[in-house]
């Protein structure tokens, strides 16, 4: 397969922070790539030096074959981005707005006039183009900016936190146009979340960033299977959190938990469930709340790191 997005030792500073610290990618054409972590952890700022937005301080970065400093306007040609905090027009329309996005990339009035309806048709929005943008719900401002980078049907689509703050509905309906673009047009997707569930459905390879390093990469399914067993998780009351910690770590290794919860990865999984609530009764353990769960990409942030990824506190 063809290398369409390629990142080498790339380094961003601000000041004395180090936001992205030596990443290096691969993306490969047509397929959907989920860059996971938490708010803060440099997903934003990748993306930024990959759409020629922002310069690396260091490291070198190439989309579509060209270099992304030296040759950044040709980027822009091939790329569409999303960006999670896109400025919109609040007082022009959807239509307009389309228009005014097609004369920016030298596209024809005639091209734009039928490929106009067309994007907004596809995501849900025929019945508002004649509106203003700033009636519009934050789902249907996603949904816009997603037509608007549409326009010049980029073969590269970078979308950074594209459902952020969006309804269930909103958020299922955006994950749809995606997968559409993909599978119909072949269009390659980098796709920035801090959303395990958006991650594990959308993207077929994942690379998971925290505080500015890479640290794992591959598949949903292999990234999984790195964990082991499955986590057994057993919420208590606080003054049972020693006791239960030392009666569960004696069926397998403790994995990082929330607070007045206690979890292990179960050696023999549903098996040895039974086993262990025995034996919490038999300590004086009055259990809360108790679940297995199956390896999810939440185990596999908690692996590398040491900490959750959800719940995790809001952008730096």
């Amino acid at each position: 397969m063809t290398v369409v997005v390629e990142a080498t030792d790339l380094v961003r500073h601000f000041g004395d922070v180090v936001a992205v610290d030596g990443v290096d990618l691969q993306v490969e054409e047509g397929e959907v790539f989920g860059f996971l972590g938490p708010n803060g952890a440099g997903k934003s700022t990748v993306v930024r030096m990959l759409t020629t937005l922002l310069h690396p301080t260091s490291g070198s970065a190439r989309v579509g074959g060209c270099d992304v400093i030296s040759q950044a306007g040709e980027v822009r040609r091939m790329i569409g981005v999303a960006l999670q905090d896109a400025a919109i027009d609040p007082l022009m329309t959807g239509s307009e707005l389309m228009r005014l996005q097609a004369v920016l990339h030298g596209i024809p009035r005639s091209v734009i006039k039928t490929r106009g309806p067309e994007l907004l048709e596809r995501v849900g929005l025929t019945a508002a183009v004649d509106r203003r943008v700033g009636t519009y719900s934050g789902g249907m401002r996603r949904r816009l900016d997603l037509a608007l980078s549409l326009v010049h049907e980029p073969p590269i689509l970078f979308l950074d936190e594209p459902t952020t703050g969006l309804d269930p509905t909103s958020r299922q309906a955006l994950w749809e146009e995606v997968r559409r673009l993909n599978d119909e047009l072949g269009t390659t997707v980098f796709l920035t979340t801090q959303y395990l569930e958006e991650a594990d459905q959308l993207a077929g390879r994942i690379a998971i960033i925290d505080a500015g390093k890479l640290v794992r990469e591959g598949t949903p399914t292999v990234l999984k299977s790195t964990v082991g067993a499955p986590t057994l998780r057993v919420e208590v009351g606080p003054e049972h959190v020693e006791t239960t910690t030392t009666v569960m770590t004696g069926f397998g290794a403790e994995r990082p938990s929330r607070e007045g919860r206690v979890a292990i990865g179960l050696d023999e999984g549903a098996a040895r469930v039974a086993d262990v609530v025995r034996a919490l009764d038999a300590a004086g353990v009055t259990v809360i709340h108790l679940e297995l769960d199956a390896p999810s990409l939440d185990d596999v942030f908690a692996h590398a790191t040491g900490r959750r990824l959800e719940g995790s506190g809001d952008e730096q």
